[in-house]
């Protein structure tokens, strides 16, 4: 297969075993999709899942080229850098140059901050690239709400909107206005881990996608939703990606343990001195808000009090968080033999929805 010249291996790796034996599911039958779409974050956990993929479909000799790689801008494209890695889009299309995909962005039109700052006014609209372009849909609702506080640290996303409205809803929005899509079968891939967390162990590992119409009379469209590592620890997510030697998102080695917003609302007391140490300025605008809606992005401290409570990662430093702020990604993504190492955020404190 032409893609495999890219992946630098003598041969394809022997596969990893996707799920624990307690799941009936071994796998899905990929040929019988048209589509196999990847939510890739950059993180650890999409990387994994982007690999299990990858390896399955090379070894049963099925062509990349029905593989995209789905990112979500939670900033949008409009100028604002309130919330994310300045790293993470340049990191997302590297990974995709290295092994041949197809990558597509989508996002709310005006990103995190024009739905923190909504005031007696509808939800924008959600942008999303797709083969032919660019495309929108949405933002034409008469309902006005005001949000102007941040998103609550919870597991129900009615409240922790951040998840349903800037990333969920807008793949959500992606696929039901794609007639590509329509009498097509679709596999849809996240990377939620049982060990993440009470909420996330209730998960199934594969069920129908919330976009599924495979019954529907007027418009078919099969759309499953499978998780692969969805029982998998955290050493096995490090090992696949050992095994193929990808350079991991460059906040893992500042110290980060999850690789979500810079400033997400989960971030620890340690993850807050981290950024209030080597690059403060990310912090201010955080803080003003705070003020400005008089609700923290913490239940009970402001961010700066956060920061003041922790301690900075002993791995962070001015050029390793230089790599994090940086806009271009061109380090080797495949790492040549014994060049691996793991990051020093691996095993780290877990900062991340409950």
């Amino acid at each position: 297969m032409e893609q495999l010249a890219l992946f630098s291996f003598p041969e394809p790796p022997p596969p990893v075993e996707i799920l624990e034996e307690s799941t009936s599911l071994s796998r899905p039958d990929f040929a019988a999709y048209d589509y196999i779409i990847v939510a890739f974050s950059g993180g650890k956990d999409s990387l994994a899942c982007l690999l299990v993929i990858i390896e399955e479909l090379t070894e049963a000799g099925i062509p990349l080229d029905k593989v995209e790689l789905w990112h979500h801008d939670i900033d949008g494209r409009e100028g604002s850098s309130l919330m994310d890695w300045p790293a993470t889009r340049s990191y997302c299309e590297a990974i995709a140059k290295a092994f041949g995909l197809k990558l597509y962005f989508s996002w709310k039109e005006g990103g995190f901050e024009r739905e923190m700052l909504r005031d007696n006014a509808p939800t924008a609209r959600n942008m999303f690239e797709t083969p032919d372009g660019i495309r929108y849909a949405g933002g034409t609702s008469s309902k006005n709400n005001t949000r102007r506080k941040w998103p609550q640290v919870s597991a129900d996303l009615s409240v922790r909107w951040c998840s349903s409205y800037l990333k969920i809803d807008v793949a959500s929005t992606a696929i039901n206005n794609q007639d590509r899509f329509l009498s097509k079968k679709t596999l849809f891939v996240t990377g939620e881990r049982a060990q993440e967390s009470s909420a996330r162990a209730n998960y199934a590992t594969f069920e129908p996608h919330r976009t599924d119409r495979r019954n529907g009379t007027r418009k078919m469209r099969h759309v499953d939703h499978w998780r692969p590592i969805h029982a998998w620890k955290e050493e096995k997510v490090w090992a696949i990606i050992e095994k193929f030697r990808v350079a991991p998102h460059p906040a893992y080695d500042s110290g980060f343990s999850r690789v979500s917003c810079m400033n997400c609302i989960f971030m620890s007391s340690n993850q807050a001195a981290t950024i209030q140490t080597f690059a403060p300025e990310k912090l201010v605008p955080v803080a003003a808000y705070e003020q400005e809606f008089g609700c923290t992005i913490h239940r009970t401290l402001t961010v700066m009090e956060r920061a003041a409570k922790g301690t900075p990662y002993s791995s962070s430093s001015k050029a390793s968080m230089a790599r994090c702020l940086s806009e271009s990604f061109d380090e080797p993504v495949i790492r040549a033999p014994g060049q691996w190492k793991l990051p020093a955020g691996a095993f780290g404190e877990c900062a991340g929805p409950t």
